[in-house]
């Protein structure tokens, strides 16, 4: 398979280089939820270097959806319209959006880390001839030169490192989504969309989309559900979570876990919540059996109420929960759904 890859530290001026870039994310004719946390993080950057921002969506037949952005406070969406767009394909977006990059000259160019973002990334920051920096979960801006200050976890999890990209343009990162936070909507629109038909022909792809075909499990979604459930080390073992389950869908939330529940083999890691897993902001976040290390408060910290249920009272959970209960999460439990069905029970 050729190898599309361009020299890394050639010679670029890099005051040629201009704006804040978000490559963004339609799924289904929607915006994925991680494009407008990366436009609320964009704009701070855009802000702060004194730089426009743009969106980057890439579809076909779409306009209508990708000027919804503008109701976000961005400068411009840029449009890469194509019949051979239509569907994801690595080839075609990887193509069309390095052209468009190496023609253009962004300064910084953000990614969401979904699926889609992972597969482009690295194939654009080769193509264009810039590094790339991965699964960021914190973005700044030098004061002294205005570099992007991209930080990542490494060793594990163990350490944050701050990377930078001094000599090569643009500078890029993927970004783990529900760390950001989103964008607010407003309903004053000062930007335009720019509608880009790339040069594309069949013969750009060597893979093709036959068929779309639903894998029938039910899809994770702990970034945007309200209410978090997550077990830990103190389930025991992997039938504990049928306990979390129930708790969660008593609360009409999604089941989430501890790296050490997963590490055990006892659910399945789109599950994990922490620093190497997802991050989430709910409304409320009930931690069972979990002692709270620094590198699962890093992925739930945030969330607007904590409940904490552990046998430990020295965990480090309860340290930061609004709500801490010292006990057997299986004698306390089977108590909260009691009382939360007769609460509903009452209410209808």
């Amino acid at each position: 398979i050729l190898m599309i890859r361009a020299k890394v530290n050639q010679e670029i001026e890099l005051k040629d280089y201009n704006d804040v870039w978000i490559i963004g994310e339609l799924i289904e004719k929607k915006v994925h939820p991680v494009t407008i946390e990366l436009i609320g993080e964009g704009k701070k950057l855009a802000s702060r270097i004194n730089k426009k921002l743009s969106v980057v969506i890439v579809g076909y037949g779409e306009k209508s959806t990708a000027e919804k952005l503008l109701h976000f406070g961005i400068d411009k969406v840029l449009y890469l319209d194509h019949e051979l767009l239509k569907d994801f394909n690595t080839e075609g977006y990887a193509n069309a959006i390095s052209n468009l990059i190496l023609e253009r000259k962004p300064e910084i160019v953000l990614i969401g880390a979904t699926s889609l973002g992972r597969d482009i990334g690295p194939r654009l920051a080769a193509r264009v001839g810039t590094g790339l920096t991965a699964d960021c979960t914190k973005l700044d801006i030098d004061e002294n030169d205005g570099k992007l200050l991209m930080t990542r976890p490494a060793f594990g999890g163990n350490l944050m490192a701050t990377i930078i990209c001094p000599k090569n343009r643009p500078q890029m990162s993927t970004v783990r989504p529900g760390v950001m936070a989103k964008a607010e909507h407003t309903d004053h629109i000062s930007g335009e969309v720019e509608i880009i038909t790339p040069e594309l022909s069949e013969n750009d792809f060597k893979v093709k989309l036959i068929n779309k075909a639903p894998s029938g499990k039910k899809k994770v979604n702990l970034i945007d559900a309200k209410v978090v459930v997550s077990g830990g080390r103190g389930l025991k073992e992997a039938s504990g979570f049928k306990l979390i389950q129930e708790l969660a869908e008593a609360l009409c939330g999604e089941v989430g876990s501890s790296r050490a529940a997963v590490d055990a083999g006892w659910i399945e890691s789109p599950h994990q919540v922490g620093q190497t897993g997802t991050t989430v902001r709910p409304d409320l976040y009930v931690a069972c059996g979990i002692s709270g290390a620094i590198q699962h408060q890093a992925g739930m910290s945030d969330s607007k109420y904590i409940v904490a249920i552990n046998k430990d009272k020295n965990a480090p959970i309860f340290q930061i929960c609004d709500f801490g209960i010292v006990g057997d999460l299986f004698e306390i439990i089977p108590n909260m759904i009691e009382a939360i069905n007769e609460k509903h029970f009452l209410e209808i």
